[in-house]
């Protein structure tokens, strides 16, 4: 797979989403860069925003297995991992796999489960693998968790621990329609429900390939500067109490070269940085008492950054670049 097939193969699944989705072309986009980056997302927003619904619509355009979690206050660990009982007919144990074996996992509503379950996934997001009473599993691959979680200030919710934050590739808030999106939802779902009509349009390999050739978009050495000055500058910003860690600065690096290639680039611009740089570093952010007012401060202070750091010139971007 070519990086320019990796752009078409994007443009194929963001036309296939939108389908159902109205409006919502950068989070989409957003969702696609994380699946090319094996990375996982969390969608946050208030109840009836579609967040549900856009997660289940990219799950039917590609061809993988897709199952669904409903986090509540009483799912257990097991609920998610899986349990080894006993067969009466063997006389043995047996291991009946939880939902978390498949490619894609809809966690809805993760913040509504306690802090012991949502632990349960922190293996799974990371190393790709659980471990249940002693016995390590490999989780298939793509293997992608898309979570949903309401705000804070909701009833019943637990808030998600610092590092089970950043094991999210990308945060993304999918806010209120437009008046004329509004209106375009109410006509299409008026008599039907979309999402029932969608059909696949990627299969499996299709993915796992381009998963391993988004890493060919050429990173010049002035865009690695550029990124590690942000990271940098994070750390000693005086409202940031806690900076960005390395995993979130690979994190970066991963979520501007899928973004690059699915707009049919073969090396990173600083455009790609500005436009997934808060997504992928605004939860990671840990604000001093002063600042944390209000749910867009971390935004505020990474334009702040933005602005402050110096922007590589065009001409030094594509040096070094070899063909694939």
């Amino acid at each position: 797979m070519e990086l320019l097939t990796i752009k078409e193969l994007a443009n194929q699944l963001k036309e296939n989403v939108q389908k159902v989705i109205v409006g919502k072309d950068e989070t989409i986009e957003l969702l696609l860069v994380a699946l090319i980056s094996s990375g996982h997302v969390l969608l946050e927003d208030v109840p009836g925003t579609g967040k549900t619904l856009m997660a289940k619509t990219l799950a039917k355009s590609l061809s993988c297995s897709f199952k669904r979690i409903q986090f509540t206050p009483d799912l257990l660990p097991s609920d998610v991992t899986g349990i080894h009982f006993y067969n009466q007919k063997l006389g043995e144990f047996e291991f009946r796999p939880g939902p978390i074996f498949t490619n894609i996992v809809l966690a809805d509503e993760i913040n509504r489960a306690t802090p012991r379950t949502q632990s349960s996934l922190l293996e799974c997001m990371e190393e790709r693998q659980t471990t249940i009473d002693g016995e390590t599993h490999l989780l298939d691959r793509p293997f992608m968790v898309i979570a949903t979680q309401n705000p804070l200030e909701s009833q019943g919710t637990f808030p998600l621990p610092e590092a089970q934050l950043d094991r999210f590739l990308l945060k993304i808030h999918l806010g209120y329609p437009t008046k004329e999106e509004g209106l375009a939802i109410l006509k299409r779902f008026k008599e039907r429900n979309p999402v029932e009509e969608i059909e696949a349009v990627a299969d499996r390999n299709m993915i796992l390939e381009a998963q391993r050739r988004y890493h060919q978009v050429h990173v010049s050495e002035d865009l690695y500067h550029y990124i590690v000055d942000i990271i940098e500058k994070t750390r000693s910003h005086e409202h940031i109490a806690l900076g960005v860690s390395p995993r979130g600065s690979q994190a970066l690096l991963k979520a501007v070269q899928a973004y690059a290639a699915i707009k049919g680039r073969e090396y990173v611009i600083p455009d790609d940085v500005k436009s997934v740089v808060k997504p992928v570093l605004g939860h990671r952010l840990i604000l001093t008492q002063m600042k944390r007012v209000g749910e867009n401060q971390a935004y505020q202070i990474l334009d702040d950054i933005l602005r402050e750091i110096a922007v590589p010139t065009e001409e030094n971007l594509g040096k070094g670049l070899v063909s694939k």
